[in-house]
């Protein structure tokens, strides 16, 4: 199986208004390194009244669903709600019939599509610190942002806009100056977590 790089990030503006709809967004980046060279695509959606948590499960049903055929995946988000709810909680909720000792499951109809999504693939669910300077989190970032602010949907994986993201920060800002984007990640061993119920 391939191994696919997915950076993900959520947005919801207005959280703060308690009087009005808050749009959202999500965003995502793949990257599928093969032969010392990287095909990466863009994803984006949004919905017009909605939180981050549920912004975080719709980008990655997305992006997983995208996926033509089963691949392993090294997943990295920084929604500690989305990572440690599928390395986690999930198998819990299913063997409980999709509830927790306390009651309802918030956004459940949107964790069992995820589950779906995710059983076909094997997947290592990672968390990364948002706004930490990590470039793919910051440009999925952008992405969300945009897609929440425009309310709009790539219509699944689109040719990615990354290196003109990434030289734009270089230019302007002198940021990530030490990042090779023509060389593949040096990550952790990959560490499936449980298939979902």
């Amino acid at each position: 199986m391939d191994l696919v790089y997915i950076y993900a990030d959520e947005s919801c503006l207005g959280n703060q208004y308690k009087d009005r709809d808050n749009p959202g967004g999500a965003g995502g980046l793949v990257e599928l390194w093969r032969d010392g060279s990287c095909v990466r695509r863009d994803y984006w959606a949004s919905e017009p009244a909605t939180t981050n948590n549920r912004m975080a499960l719709i980008g990655a049903t997305g992006l997983l669903a995208a996926l033509r055929r089963p691949c392993r995946v090294i997943f990295t988000s920084d929604s500690q709600y989305l990572v440690t709810g599928m390395r986690e909680w999930i198998h819990g909720w299913a063997a409980r019939g999709w509830k927790r000792k306390t009651g309802a499951i918030e956004n459940v109809e949107l964790w069992r599509g995820l589950a779906g999504a995710a059983g076909r693939h094997e997947i290592d669910w990672r968390w990364v610190r948002g706004h930490a300077g990590h470039p793919q989190n910051e440009y999925v970032n952008d992405l969300a942002i945009r897609a929440a602010t425009e309310l709009s949907d790539s219509g699944g994986l689109v040719d990615s806009r990354f290196g003109e993201w990434l030289e734009g920060h270089r230019e302007k800002r002198q940021k990530y100056m030490d990042f090779f984007e023509s060389a593949a990640p040096e990550e952790a061993p990959f560490k499936p977590a449980r298939t979902p119920p």
